[in-house]
């Protein structure tokens, strides 16, 4: 989880404000797809919605701070409100559990 959410901040630096935020949630989903997709077997459905949380926090901040403003409130507010969030991938529905008659 410490390496998943430093890989998160890493994607999401402030630096990169001056890039499309689109662009910034295209790498980031490559990053999130990856992790979900390696950890989706199991109970890791907390862990998931807390990655999403954060991924989700980190772009509103960006958006934020590309309109002026120091509060991640602003960016939050444009990022619901763009229909489709830019695209940001959740990885909150993607677990998947073994049935407890499933063979093997």
């Amino acid at each position: 989880m410490a390496a998943a959410r430093d890989r998160i901040r890493t994607l999401t630096p402030l630096e990169r404000v001056g890039l499309p935020a689109i662009m910034v949630v295209a790498d980031l989903n490559v990053f999130l797809r990856g992790w979900a997709a390696y950890y989706r077997h199991g109970n890791s459905t907390r862990a998931f919605k807390d990655l999403d949380r954060l991924a989700f926090e980190r772009v509103s901040r960006l958006i934020a701070r590309k309109h002026g403003s120091r509060s991640w409130r602003r960016g939050m507010v444009d990022l619901i409100e763009s229909r489709s969030t830019l695209g940001l991938y959740r990885m909150a529905g993607t677990v998947l559990y073994r049935s407890a008659h499933a063979s093997g």
